[in-house]
């Protein structure tokens, strides 16, 4: 399926769209990332092959899309996510898939969707991260307006954080409070991963509403989760969903 692009918030927002049956998924990637990822492009491949609706997409600032890394945050980049399910998805129910960052951006997607949302699965889901993620040298250093760098293992190194987004998602933090997402979750987390705690998806789950919330832990399971079988994985869980 071609590339293609949707003005949004005055941004040029980059997607591919396979049309099918529904419930319609939709993947949101981490922070710096993009759809031309291994779990989006087997999710993708996956709709296509079995006839289901998918929804990829790159933020503002991200991939194709056009835009300013340094003006993004969650704000923007939930409703840039939601003006394209409302504009480009048919069907009536949305599955939605987040990586990371994309874990924090799902929840934020999922509560706004209401009855429209039909699950949600998240691959070591990150809420929260501007609170958990930073020591407090850093965090009065993003208070200031300060623009921070930090090692990265997956290609962006340094990796900024920019302040806007830093209070931006200050803003958005959920785990001192009941997540109203009443449909299914499903939390996918390597043991071994080594930026965002396992416990995270833990904390998650207890503060989710839903009485349907199952955590999976998966022994020797990094952060990014694209082995081979944590990619079935995934597709399993949501194939069952």
């Amino acid at each position: 399926m071609t590339m293609q692009f949707h003005e949004v918030g005055g941004q040029s927002i980059a997607y591919r769209h396979n049309p099918g049956s529904g419930p319609a998924v939709v993947f949101l990637p981490g922070y710096m990332s993009d759809m031309a990822g291994g779990k989006a492009t087997a999710l993708f491949d996956w709709c296509a092959a079995n006839g289901r609706e998918c929804l990829l997409l790159d933020y503002s600032g991200c991939g194709e899309s056009s835009g300013n890394f340094a003006d993004g945050t969650l704000s923007r980049w939930r409703d840039e996510v939601l003006a394209l399910v409302q504009v480009k998805i048919a069907s009536d129910k949305v599955i939605v898939i987040g990586s990371s960052m994309g874990g924090w951006l799902m929840l934020l997607v999922g509560t706004a969707l209401g009855e429209r949302l039909h699950a949600l699965v998240g691959i070591a889901a990150a809420p929260d991260f501007s609170d958990w993620g930073f020591d407090e040298v850093q965090k009065s250093q993003l208070r200031a307006g300060v623009t921070i760098y930090e090692k990265n293992n997956y290609g962006y190194d340094p990796t900024p954080t920019h302040a806007k987004f830093w209070q931006d998602a200050e803003d958005n933090r959920l785990l001192h409070r009941e997540v109203p997402v009443t449909a299914p979750v499903r939390l996918l987390h390597g043991q071994e991963d080594t930026d965002v705690p396992p416990e995270t998806s833990l904390r998650l789950a207890r503060a989710l509403a839903s009485e349907d919330v199952q955590v999976t832990l998966v022994k020797g399971g990094d952060h990014r989760l694209s082995r081979d079988g944590d990619i079935a994985l995934l597709l399993r869980t949501v194939e069952i969903l």
